[in-house]
């Protein structure tokens, strides 16, 4: 807020006054509404977009992030500020440091570091660039770290995912690489393609001092046993929580679920309980919801995160629902997004719900299933859900795996399971060829590192997903 004073929204929300307050945070909570994307863009970002410096923070904005467009707006540009690409380091080194933690053999950390993100040529607009976040952070990697830094510069420069993704399986045998870094899906096409191309059983006949995968974006579950077939040896996994709005942060001790938010990297965060109270039927924010501050929290309670950062995002409702695993360490897990969760009759099924009944289905039925979604539509004057799942397995039977899926959520969710018996009156599964849902994303042009196929489909983007399956139907 200090730095922020004299820009326009600093003045518009009159943020020295409230610095002047001696109870300042009660304040700022007080007097500054609560933002999602769309708000904050009409009333502010669009200027950054038009070259307008100092608007929401006290430069002109050279960097947008593109966001991978899973929610609200497809093409979300998320302004990246000077200070933003500093502390998005700065949580890189303290993870770094982390890693000390894990055993890890030291030599991994001499070796290359193969981080699948968006391309580093980014889009010029005018004024500014735009892109995946990721590639703006490999544009800007300190100069220390590039010679770890895999695929280098000249491969991450190809515009096209494809293009990029042929040249590092072709020169995967040349690099040392030691960790790996990519949303599961992606890693894991990226992976099988070194693989095959190269006629190996396992991806450590490649990279023998790979030890470490780097995930994030998604939940790992549904993807650790197909994962596990790609290697030769254990590695240690390890989550990361990152989005286009900054690094938020990491696991930093073995053993536990918890991501280990960081403080004191230029990002405050407040925490809105996620409820019936604070948010619509459509996972909209309600008007003045009841925020917590980190130290106010409880475990195992639903929240929304909300980050003031210093990219200029005030009261920003990031569209993550999280719970604290520890309090005290501030380790959270996320459970899903305010707009990814069905509750069509007060089921109140969450993705993370879902991914552990695709997680139960694998493991009693032995397949692999790599992407899935769900959708809730009326059925004889009552509700039911849809799931797509997409797997390979010649064995796969879908009433099995709507067997499983429904005991596994009446299990974990009392809620789903009062449903069950009143309102939500049946449940259907639609099996599918793995590469549907890739083609899908290559439909979309969401192809790449950075995209992920979302978990909830409702509205009009299940509209066009119903039309694309038919499609596909027509053609087999």
């Amino acid at each position: 807020m200090e730095k922020a004073k004299h820009t326009q929204f600093g003045e518009h929300y009159r943020f020295q006054d409230i610095l002047d307050s001696p109870n300042w945070v009660a304040q700022y909570r007080g007097r500054i509404p609560v933002h999602n994307y769309n708000k904050m863009h009409a009333e502010w970002w669009h200027k950054c977009l038009e070259g307008v410096p100092n608007v929401s923070w006290p430069e002109k904005i050279k960097y947008f992030a593109l966001s991978s467009g899973t929610s609200e707006s497809a093409s979300k540009h998320i302004p990246v500020t000077r200070a933003m690409l500093k502390t998005v380091k700065k949580v890189g080194v303290k993870q770094l440091y982390s890693m000390a933690n894990f055993n890890v053999p030291p030599k991994s950390f001499e070796k290359g570091i193969l981080m699948l993100g968006g391309t580093t040529s980014l889009f010029e607009k005018g004024d500014y660039y735009e892109g995946d976040m990721s590639g703006i952070q490999a544009k800007n990697i300190p100069k220390w770290f590039r010679r770890f830094y895999k695929p280098g510069g000249k491969i991450s420069k190809k515009p096209n995912w494809e293009q990029r993704i042929k040249l590092i399986v072709r020169n995967a045998p040349k690099w040392d690489v030691g960790t790996v870094c990519g949303v599961p899906a992606w890693v894991q096409i990226v992976l099988e393609e070194i693989i095959k191309y190269h006629n190996v059983k396992h991806i450590h006949e490649i990279w023998p001092n790979l030890a470490i995968y780097i995930h994030g974006g998604v939940s790992f579950e549904p993807y650790r046993d197909s994962f596990q077939k790609l290697l030769g040896k254990p590695i240690t996994f390890i989550e990361t929580y990152m989005a286009s709005e900054g690094s938020f942060g990491f696991q930093a001790r073995p053993g536990t679920k918890g991501i280990k938010l960081v403080l004191n990297a230029g990002i405050f965060y407040e925490f809105i309980p996620f409820n019936e109270e604070n948010f619509d039927a459509d996972g909209e924010v309600k008007p003045n919801p009841k925020s917590y501050m980190v130290h106010e929290v409880v475990e195992d309670q639903e929240y929304a995160v909300m980050l003031s950062t210093c990219a200029g995002a005030w009261r920003y409702i990031i569209g993550d629902v999280v719970k604290f695993t520890s309090v005290k360490e501030h380790e959270i897990v996320i459970v899903g997004r305010t707009k990814q969760f069905l509750s069509l009759c007060g089921e109140h099924m969450s993705v993370d719900n879902m991914n552990k009944a695709i997680d139960t289905v694998q493991k009693k039925m032995g397949i692999t299933i790599r992407e899935f979604t769900v959708a809730g539509f009326s059925y004889e004057n009552l509700f039911a859900h849809r799931w797509y799942i997409g797997t390979d397995a010649a064995d796969a039977d879908p009433a099995k795996i709507r067997e499983i899926i429904d005991q596994t959520l009446s299990e974990v969710n009392d809620d789903y399971a009062v449903e069950r018996t009143a309102a939500l009156k049946e449940i259907f599964v639609e099996i599918m060829p793995n590469d549907v849902f890739i083609d899908y994303l290559r439909y979309k042009g969401k192809e790449g590192a950075m995209n992920k196929f979302p978990r909830v489909l409702k509205g009009d983007k299940l509209k066009d997903w119903e039309k694309f399956v038919d499609g596909v139907k027509h053609k087999m």
